[in-house]
């Protein structure tokens, strides 16, 4: 199948060929013709796999085929997600994918000022993605209208309800038309998920590509077991022995990952964070860096597991296993994506072996686990093999510090409008506003 037989303009297949790509993905080959058919829609398909452009270029077929109502350009695409990250690479995608079309779309989030994207707003557009604390900050203040709004996209929809969202999201639905598409995409669905589609979606087409929380089968996945106070010399030790020039870590905490950030530094590896509570221009300019090349590690919380869209991202490292299950797939979606082939790493210490079998019940296997010599734990854990790759090579005595080079230097170098029913969010939403 092409996206040609999708029933695609020439417009967006023009787009489309330009960003590269000549086979739509599974979801994108059901998602696509039933969103161009008007339908409601309730899909769930592995990170990385192309959910947005699923929704985006239908979207986008929609909104140009009718005429806007009057003079003013209310949004009549509304597009919401629960990070800063992910608006704005979906608004890269509708920019990218509209470029023939006469569509406007902007961006909103919080982290910075209103007043440009009160001006924006002003201006009129057609698409809107956004954060759903910013736009309710916009909808209190009478500077957005949403009574135009024909297409609803809810992004990473469980996420959001796990982050707080969820009276956010109930507020902005009142302001809705009651006749309208709902699109819900996301690649974990919840039972709490289905309880709120049931409220918002008529007689919605069911889209699953893949068993339901599973990760991608191009990722390569691994435990390594280590007490939890080496944690970060066996990190290091990984990098630098296999030479890994691009890798995301994650931690359960803002604070975690500031202080690991700077102890990979302390190690020459060339590290930064990010989190919610940095500016969003640092946020912006720590991504960037890391997507040149400029910054080899960067240290995230789970603020980031959404949104990040990185090509060909390597590895993938959980330095601390995440409370939430789900997160966990959504972590190593990072990596693997597109089709490319990816690595998943956890540094599981003793106590954290509850959080890991509860991930493995959700993916229903068994992580294969392989204990790294010279960082054998010391604390009593399942029986599991050890690292054949690192036989006779023990990290201690001075072979592992800091070279002239800034990494760290080895023995050798391997490359490597519906009634919701009234619901509570289970969490604050970090980085909010």
């Amino acid at each position: 199948m092409t996206f040609q037989t999708l029933g695609l303009t020439t417009d967006l297949l023009r787009a489309v060929a330009e960003e590269g790509y000549t086979e739509p993905t599974p979801i994108q080959q059901q998602a696509i013709p039933a969103a161009l058919q008007g339908r409601d829609i309730l899909a769930s398909a592995q990170t990385g796999t192309g959910k947005t452009a699923g929704f985006t270029l239908p979207l986008l077929q929609r909104l140009s085929a009718s005429k806007t109502a009057n003079g003013r350009r209310s949004p009549r695409a509304l597009i919401l997600t629960p990070t800063r990250e992910l608006a704005a690479q979906i608004g890269d995608s509708v920019r990218a994918y509209g470029k023939y079309l006469s569509l406007r779309s902007t961006v909103i989030y919080g982290g910075v000022g209103m007043e440009p994207q009160v001006q924006t707003l002003r201006k009129g557009i057609d698409i809107l993605v956004g954060t759903p604390g910013r736009l309710l900050d916009h909808v209190t203040q009478r500077t957005l209208d949403l009574s135009q709004v024909e297409i609803l996209v809810l992004d990473e929809c469980d996420r959001m309800l796990d982050m707080g969202f969820i009276h956010d999201i109930r507020k902005i639905l009142a302001k809705l038309p009651v006749e309208r598409q709902t699109l819900m995409f996301s690649a974990t669905f919840s039972k709490p998920i289905q309880t709120l589609a049931n409220t918002l979606l008529d007689s919605p087409v069911l889209i699953e590509v893949a068993p339901r929380n599973t990760a991608a089968e191009q990722v390569e996945q691994v435990v390594h077991p280590v007490d939890r106070d080496r944690k970060r010399e066996l990190l290091s030790y990984l990098i630098g022995f296999h030479n890994w020039r691009q890798v995301l870590v994650f931690t359960r905490t803002k604070h975690g990952a500031n202080r690991l950030a700077e102890q990979l530094a302390k190690d020459g590896l060339k590290s930064t964070a990010i989190h919610g509570n940095k500016t969003q221009a640092a946020r912006t300019r720590a991504l960037n860096d890391f997507k040149q090349g400029k910054v080899r590690v960067l240290v995230a919380t789970d603020v980031a597991s959404r949104g990040l869209d990185i090509d060909q991202l390597p590895h993938v490292v959980n330095f601390e296993l995440p409370n939430v299950p789900e997160d966990y797939v959504h972590r190593i979606g990072r990596t693997g994506r597109a089709g490319n082939e990816g690595r998943a790493v956890s540094l599981v210490c003793a106590d954290e072996y509850p959080l890991l079998k509860d991930i493995e019940r959700l993916l229903k296997q068994t992580l294969p686990q392989d204990v790294v010599v010279g960082y054998e734990p010391t604390s009593t854990t399942p029986s599991v093999g050890t690292s054949s790759a690192n036989q006779g090579r023990s990290p201690h005595g001075g072979r592992q510090k800091t070279g002239g080079s800034g990494s760290v230097s080895s023995p050798t170098r391997q490359k490597s409008g519906g009634r919701p029913r009234r619901d509570r969010g289970r969490t604050q939403a970090e980085g909010r506003r």
